[in-house]
């Protein structure tokens, strides 16, 4: 285990940095359609800069559709928020109680996030257009899946499959904080790139979600007990 640490130290520096990034952007949302659910929503002054302009038309989108998007994203804070404890095997053994109420929250809070996201991916029109929703689709239903063969695993003690679901689960959910920097970064070259927000919104989402699975098999890969390889 002593050649992992490096890689330990990596691994919790990103999920500590697209932690505070989710916690950021669920804040920041969640004040702004709160303040929509008691004042109403109140377009802005149209800017004079496009890059600002397509801003704009993204934040409205969210402000029509509130209380979907409040009961997306709060249990998404409890989720980015608790996932990391539940692999921290110190946690695990020194507060086993707090350890499983804790990991039936992140569960719950998971089927919810899931649940919402695929209904959004139809009940809210995508600014990405076909090719964002079809990544919404997709990894909601993925994610679902993640969720509930982890539950399965752990109602039979399997802990070592239980983890690895666990695993893909949590990083599909924290992929939604990886791809607001590459929104950024989308947005910063769209100067050069003439793209829109509806042309790289859906690339901006298959890339987030990609990557983070494939990190978390890569991670799987590299941890996993190879007596139970061929069950997962």
């Amino acid at each position: 285990m002593n050649s992992n640490k490096p890689a330990l130290r990596v691994i919790y520096g990103v999920v500590g940095l697209l932690s505070l990034i989710g916690v950021g952007i669920v804040v920041r949302r969640g004040l702004q359609l709160v303040s929509v659910l008691i004042n109403g929503y109140h377009p802005p002054a149209t800017a004079s800069s496009p890059t600002v302009a397509q801003l704009q038309q993204t934040e409205a989108l969210f402000a029509h559709y509130p209380v979907l998007t409040l009961i997306h994203i709060l249990p998404g804070l409890l989720f980015i928020v608790l996932g990391p404890f539940q692999f921290s095997r110190r946690t695990r053994h020194r507060y086993p109680k707090w350890h499983r109420r804790s990991g039936r929250v992140v569960l719950l809070c998971g089927v919810i996030i899931g649940i919402t996201g695929f209904i959004m991916s139809f009940a809210m029109p995508a600014i990405g257009g076909i090719n964002q929703a079809a990544s919404t689709v997709l990894f909601s239903l993925f994610f679902l899946f993640a969720l509930y063969k982890a539950y399965r695993h752990i109602l039979r003690r399997n802990i070592a499959l239980h983890r690895e679901w666990m695993l893909r689960a949590y990083a599909i959910g924290l992929a939604v904080a990886a791809i607001r920097p590459i929104v950024g970064i989308f947005y910063a070259t769209s100067v050069f790139s003439g793209l829109t927000p509806y042309e790289f919104f859906g690339t901006a989402f298959w890339i987030g979600f990609v990557l983070h699975l494939m990190a978390a098999e890569a991670w799987i890969y590299h941890t996993r007990d190879k007596r139970v390889a061929g069950h997962a």
